[in-house]
C-alpha cells in the first residue's frame, strides 16, 4: 500500500468507494477531492471489495463514459427522475 494512502481514514474510504460505484461521479472527481490518482483508486478498491466484487467494478466502470471526464459530454448532466417536479401536486 502506498504511503498516501495510509492517511486515508475509514469514513473517506467508504466515501471513496460509494462514489466509484456511482455512475454519474467521474473519477476525476474523486481523485480531486479525496487528492488521489486513478491507480490509488483501483488499489483502494482492490483492498476493500471481496474480488468478485473487485472485478464486477472493473468490468462495470471500464469504458464508462460518465466515469472518465475526458469523454463525457455536457450533455449527460444531472440525473433528473422522470417523476421529479410532479411530486407534491
Amino acid at each position: 500500500m502506498k504511503k498516501a494512502l495510509k492517511n486515508i481514514d475509514l469514513e473517506s474510504t467508504n466515501r471513496i468507494i460509494e462514489m466509484a460505484w456511482e455512475d454519474r461521479t467521474p473519477f476525476e472527481v474523486i481523485e480531486k477531492e479525496f487528492s488521489i490518482n486513478h491507480g490509488e483508486l483501483i488499489t483502494i478498491m482492490r483492498n476493500n471489495l471481496k474480488p468478485s466484487s473487485f472485478r464486477l467494478w472493473r468490468k462495470r466502470v471500464n469504458g464508462r463514459k460518465t466515469k472518465h471526464g475526458a469523454v463525457r459530454s455536457f450533455k449527460v448532466g444531472r440525473h433528473r427522475c422522470d417523476r421529479q417536479g410532479k411530486l407534491g401536486r
